[in-house]
């Protein structure tokens, strides 16, 4: 719910493909670049710039119009106008932070009427009585009803429209005095027009100002992290008053939480298969310690497309952990198996590492080549999968160097000459035969 103040306007864009070559295809660029023509025309307004269906997804999350907001909750709207204020002159210099803008809840003009009371004294008139009197001449107050059937309508008395259109019309609503004279309102009570609510959003029992923002050019976590420090450190709030940075924030930190409690649950069992699987903690370590450097290549192809950390790319670690397994139990178990077969250890190592360079390399490469042009994607709707499909990609990449180079050597420096091998079936057919 919003006043008449807010506007939307529908922009239908041409394919990515016949923008201007200065945009290069890159939402973010448009979007600034739109922004500077509407400030530049349009000043004293502040813009938002959405989707259709993102932007109604965003005001059911939020209640706000916009990707991020903070809430200002207190009684006074005043207060609440100048701390919000301050908060947006403090968030205006944080890196990343764009389409800042304050809902604002002051600004209607309101007719006040302060009763003097000695005023009305003097003339022997209540002050209910005065309220009476405004009520009914200006608000219009039902003083019978009309019946018809079972229904029932009320009859409102109140002045005609050209007797009550100005402030000035108001102060001259006569009163009758019990001395029988009949007394303007403008001599018993003073009348003014000041600044009132316009708005009043309510959440949670409790009055509340938005400050709506954008992030773009940077990760949405760090940049709503800075703005929190900054907020805290300059702006004070009023006694009583608290803040709440709600939108995509807000649902990227619950995903985070759940993120938190799914990984370690998701690595225990893990664990206990490779455990189970080989019969020494040690094999399954050494499985572990590859998956545990298979992030790092998600992380440097993030990095190298420019792309922000994401919940969409957590769940693609999340992904790429599954594949690393596998391709250290294939590296793992073939290396047991030569061994087993009494091939000394560093021989076991280099021979395993060479064999089951094919199978790790075809897994790499079918597993790349599908999500290919998911991470390459700039089409609409590519923005939830094309951080999932660069994490997976680049994550594959740097786990066949890991699978090929680093486990063989870890396996190495880890194995003993007295170690327990678990006799498994040959993988990809018998050992002396080419993989």
């Amino acid at each position: 719910m919003t006043g008449f103040f807010n506007t939307e306007y529908f922009v239908d864009l041409r394919t990515r493909s016949e923008w201007r070559p200065e945009f290069h295809g890159d939402k973010d660029a448009l979007i600034g670049a739109m922004h500077a023509q509407l400030e530049q025309h349009i000043p004293g307004a502040f813009w938002n710039f959405s989707q259709p269906i993102s932007d109604n997804v965003e005001e059911a999350v939020s209640g706000v119009k916009g990707e991020l907001s903070v809430k200002v909750y207190g009684d006074s709207l005043q207060a609440l106008e100048r701390t919000a204020d301050a908060i947006a002159g403090t968030m205006k210099s944080v890196p990343g932070v764009e389409d800042l803008g304050v809902f604002r809840v002051l600004g209607q003009p309101n007719v006040d009427l302060i009763v003097g009371r000695a005023k009305a004294d003097r003339y022997g008139i209540n002050v209910s009585d005065v309220q009476d009197a405004v009520e009914t001449a200006a608000g219009g107050k039902a003083v019978t009803e009309i019946l018809d059937g079972e229904r029932r309508f009320d009859v409102v008395v109140k002045y005609q429209e050209p007797f009550r259109r100005t402030p000035e019309d108001i102060a001259n609503i006569r009163i009758l005095a019990p001395t029988g004279e009949r007394v303007a309102l403008g001599q018993l009570a003073e009348v003014r027009v000041e600044d009132g609510a316009s708005m009043i959003y309510r959440e949670g029992q409790s009055r509340y100002i938005a400050i709506a923002y954008s992030a773009r050019g940077r990760d949405l976590g760090s940049t709503v992290r800075e703005a929190m420090q900054r907020v805290q450190r300059d702006v004070k709030l009023p006694s009583g008053y608290h803040l709440d940075w709600a939108g995509e924030y807000e649902s990227q930190q619950r995903a985070s939480r759940r993120l938190s409690i799914i990984i370690p649950v998701t690595l225990l069992p893990i664990c206990l298969l490779l455990y189970s699987m080989f019969g020494s903690f040690k094999w399954a370590a050494v499985v572990l310690l590859g998956v545990a450097l298979a992030p790092l290549g998600g992380f440097l192809a993030l990095l190298a497309t420019g792309t922000h950390f994401s919940v969409s790319s957590g769940i693609g670690f999340l992904a790429l952990f599954g594949v690393s397994v596998q391709m250290g139990v294939i590296m793992v178990e073939y290396i047991n198996q030569l061994r087993g077969a009494g091939m000394p250890i560093a021989t076991a190592a280099v021979e395993g590492a060479a064999r089951r360079l094919r199978p790790i390399l075809l897994t790499m490469v079918v597993a790349t080549l599908g999500l290919l042009p998911a991470a390459l994607s700039h089409d609409i709707g590519s923005n939830s999968q094309r951080p999932f499909a660069i994490v997976i990609v680049g994550g594959l990449v740097l786990d066949l160097i890991i699978g090929v180079f680093l486990l063989p050597n870890l396996y190495v420096v880890f194995a003993r000459e007295r170690d327990e091998i678990v006799p498994h079936a040959p993988i990809g057919g018998e050992l002396a035969g080419s993989s």
